[in-house]
């Protein structure tokens, strides 16, 4: 089993913490192609820098298919270019804010998110509406902590994302959190040990479901929405990259 770990921002140190945490909850014989984009951005914090990350998330899913992964992982909470990679994929596409959502409405009956700065706020919210989880969404909060600072200690990173998911739970009354960036990958186990309540991470519940729609035989459908895209003839960046599929 080739499973397809895709790193949207160009940080080789994140790509290693996502590489980390997925290799710790994979089945025996699953194999990580753990990459991120050749040319992008380091971190994912804007609108802007999720579309442009998008390109090089196209260009890592292509490479997979090419491979014969059965699977890919977006490894980033703002899933970027996920309804694109679906369309060009024949294997399942998961994104990681989606499968944290999933994951985490079947362990309680609200989650909350914590994430890291205040201007992505606005993100999760958006795509807790478009998965569907507007009603099982308690709150979402950030610790205003840049994603690159997330593994500085200075940053104070774990204190600061543990004391908003004590309040997650008792001022937002959720019974689940949500870590919002993946990352926090590797801090999943020791807050839920800290709080007493489950803490899930998006790599973690993505490698999951991804080896469950393996085994099952599924794959996204193409019909309607997900159907390949129309043929056409690319220019720039993907002439070279998308023309060929």
């Amino acid at each position: 089993m080739l499973i397809n770990l895709i790193n949207p921002n160009t940080s080789p140190g994140m790509t290693e913490c996502i590489h980390q945490a997925a290799l710790a909850v994979c089945s025996h014989g699953v194999q990580l192609r753990s990459v991120h984009p050749t040319q992008g951005t380091p971190s994912i914090e804007s609108y802007l820098e999720e579309a442009i990350a998008t390109t090089g998330v196209i260009e890592q899913v292509i490479a997979g298919e090419k491979l014969g992964c059965q699977a890919h992982i977006l490894a980033c909470f703002g899933d970027p270019g996920l309804d694109a990679a679906r369309e060009l994929a024949q294997a399942p596409v998961i994104g990681i804010a989606e499968a944290a959502m999933h994951s985490a409405s079947l362990l309680g009956h609200k989650f909350s998110i914590v994430t890291t700065l205040s201007r992505t706020l606005a993100m999760s919210e958006h795509l807790v509406h478009k998965y569907g989880f507007a009603q099982r969404c308690a709150g979402i909060s950030a610790v205003d902590i840049a994603v690159l600072d997330l593994h500085n200690p200075a940053s104070q990173a774990y204190e600061r994302i543990l004391k908003a998911c004590q309040q997650a739970v008792e001022e937002q009354g959720a019974d689940t959190l949500i870590l919002g960036c993946a990352g926090m990958a590797d801090l999943n186990q020791r807050l839920s040990q800290a709080l007493g309540v489950p803490v899930v991470d998006g790599v973690s519940s993505a490698v999951g479901l991804a080896e469950m729609l393996i085994r099952c035989g599924l794959s996204t459908s193409k019909r309607h929405a997900y159907a390949l895209p129309p043929q056409k003839c690319y220019t720039g960046w993907a002439a070279e990259t998308i023309n060929p599929i």
